[in-house]
């Protein structure tokens, strides 16, 4: 998570932990290793990672950095921060708390910007892409992933169209922002207008693989932001909901193993 509006979707409680286990295995490793082998580790002696949530990211991006190069990770949810904190305690990382509107850095001071599934929740985006612009030294990188439409991330598509036999219209604007910055040109757009001189976004097709769709349909229920609103709007809801979203799973992409279609766009803006 990267601002204040991401503090309406409750990422506290047993959800880092699931989150990490189940979701991040699926759907944010394969990006969080493209991501990384995008980067020129030759040209980066300070990174900054906004967003970081559990630190999949986090560990690839330090993985391929030069040991004597610094990154700091950083995300708005102190609960998740907390948990990547704790999981990659062994790293020579830097872990604060950031809002993307408001980076604590000098003008051109950082080489490296990535964030991963992240801007979708920031308010003001405009703001947010200047700030990032501010900070990036000249011939600085911004780098980004955000999701494409909902309807072609399938094994998400599967568990919202089910949650929402539930919940009808009722769940809060903030819970449709993770499918809502899926259209290149408008992201482009908005990187150029906050000033970076070349830009390029790409579609990004992946695999989200399970071993199994029962552990896939676990993952979501009880991994996302939906879990506690689910809990505490009708906890008996869980199990139906599990049950449900793990039969469309088997029945679409298999049982064991679960193999659904996911689209990101991913996107690199140079100043």
């Amino acid at each position: 998570m990267t601002n204040t509006a991401a503090n309406t979707l409750d990422f506290s409680g047993t959800v880092p932990k699931n989150y990490d286990e189940y979701l991040g295995p699926i759907f944010f490793e394969p990006y969080a290793i493209d991501i990384a082998g995008r980067i020129d580790p030759l040209s980066v002696k300070l990174a900054l990672e906004l967003g970081c949530g559990t630190g999949r990211v986090t560990r690839h991006l330090r993985k391929v950095m030069e040991e004597g190069s610094s990154l700091i990770a950083s995300d708005i949810n102190p609960d998740m921060l907390a948990f990547a904190k704790e999981k990659l305690e062994t790293l020579n990382i830097d872990w604060k708390i950031i809002d993307a509107h408001e980076l604590p850095f000098s003008n051109n001071s950082v080489d490296l910007i990535v964030c991963c599934f992240g801007y979708m929740f920031v308010t003001d985006k405009s703001k947010a892409f200047a700030e990032a612009y501010r900070i990036l030294r000249p011939g600085g990188t911004l780098l980004i992933a955000t999701w494409d439409r909902l309807e072609v991330n399938e094994a998400s598509y599967v568990f919202r169209k089910t949650v929402k036999k539930y919940f009808g219209d009722s769940l809060p604007e903030a819970y449709r922002l993770p499918f809502s910055m899926n259209d290149p040109a408008i992201i482009k757009d908005s990187l150029q207008r906050a000033g970076f001189s070349k830009v390029e976004s790409e579609v990004v097709v992946k695999e989200s693989f399970c071993t199994t769709a029962k552990k896939a349909a676990e993952g979501l229920t009880r991994g996302g932001s939906l879990y506690n609103e689910i809990m505490n709007r009708n906890p008996a809801w869980l199990e139906e909901i599990h049950a449900t979203v793990e039969k469309e799973l088997s029945e679409k992409y298999g049982s064991a193993p679960m193999i659904a279609p996911m689209k990101a766009i991913v996107s690199q803006a140079w100043k």
